[in-house]
């Protein structure tokens, strides 16, 4: 097994990306190979200071770097040698079989479905985030940002991903699937949400358990929550906002933090044919590692295969 991590995404990169290596490895099987793909001369720079031997790793050099602020498909056609151009080639050869990175969000989208490319049958991509319930456990929130506007037919979709997500990586067995929506009646919500219940409500892809509300998210009634990803992208940061309100009133709780994103390293795209985890531009060295972790669980437990099983 081979994971490949851009060693140039994020906020802190590369020194945050280089020291979450280094806690990565140190839980890592031997089979279990890291691919540094960056600046390799900084890489092993912040390796030696850190006194830990660069042949731990393999690495690919790359000369270019996309900015969180950059065009995401201006900036991988025009930086070919980018460190995320070059770990979507890496995957697409099969020289790697996970690709991680903090960096540009956008840009990881855009390069996963021009490189490995959307799963027959999966109409669009979800990207992922884990929702903390209060009587313990986590549960699954799709889709927080790749796709703004949905149809109907799509949000059943992200139910069938969520579902194996769950399964598969987490876990839990017969997962529950809920449309999050402004009441609970069949009949609530926006034209889409009205559209998505009766598809939803009648499939046999998954454990439908029907609406629910904002106020229910954190609750112990339901496993995955479905919805568009303006709305998913609004509750997520709205979200990582507990954790950083908690710690400016210096109010500990063990609920609470557990809305650290550090602790889930990244958000999977679901619906392309190998596994991808975007990270947090702001990540830590131990959300580099976590975000490294998740790849490898996403590997280990053939998650891709169950979805492309699903969407024949």
């Amino acid at each position: 097994m081979k994971i490949g991590l851009d060693m140039m995404g994020g906020d802190f990169a590369p020194k945050a990306t280089v020291l979450g290596a280094i806690e990565a490895y140190k839980v890592l099987s031997a089979e279990q190979k890291l691919v540094l793909i960056g600046d390799k001369d900084a890489t092993v720079n912040i390796l030696q200071e850190n006194n830990f031997s660069p042949d731990h790793f393999e690495f690919v050099h790359t000369t270019e770097v996309i900015g969180m602020g950059e065009h995401p498909t201006k900036a991988i056609v025009q930086k070919p040698n980018s460190s995320i151009s070059v770990g979507f080639n890496l995957l697409k050869e099969g020289n790697i079989q996970a690709f991680s990175s903090a960096g540009n969000t956008g840009a990881m989208l855009v390069g996963a479905m021009f490189s490995v490319k959307t799963i027959p049958g999966v109409m669009r991509p979800a990207m992922t985030t884990i929702v903390p319930k209060l009587k313990g456990g986590l549960g699954i929130l799709l889709d927080v940002g790749a796709n703004a506007d949905c149809k109907a037919d799509v949000l059943l979709q992200f139910g069938v991903l969520g579902s194996l997500l769950a399964e598969s990586v987490y876990g839990i067995t017969n997962p529950r699937v809920a449309l999050m929506n402004i009441g609970e009646e069949e009949e609530k919500g926006n034209l889409l949400c009205q559209a998505a219940y009766p598809l939803m409500k009648n499939t046999p892809l998954f454990n439908f358990v029907g609406n629910i509300e904002g106020r229910d998210l954190f609750e112990d009634n339901h496993d995955v929550t479905v919805c568009d990803g303006f709305t998913g992208n609004v509750i997520l940061k709205m979200a990582e906002s507990f954790y950083v309100i908690t710690l400016k009133k210096r109010f500990k709780d063990e609920f609470f933090e557990r809305f650290n994103y550090e602790q889930y390293g990244g958000s999977p795209i679901l619906g392309v044919n190998a596994p991808v985890v975007v990270g947090h531009g702001i990540s830590s060295p131990e959300a580099i590692k976590n975000m490294i972790l998740l790849s490898k669980d996403m590997i280990e437990t053939s998650l891709i295969d169950k979805i492309k099983q699903a969407f024949q």
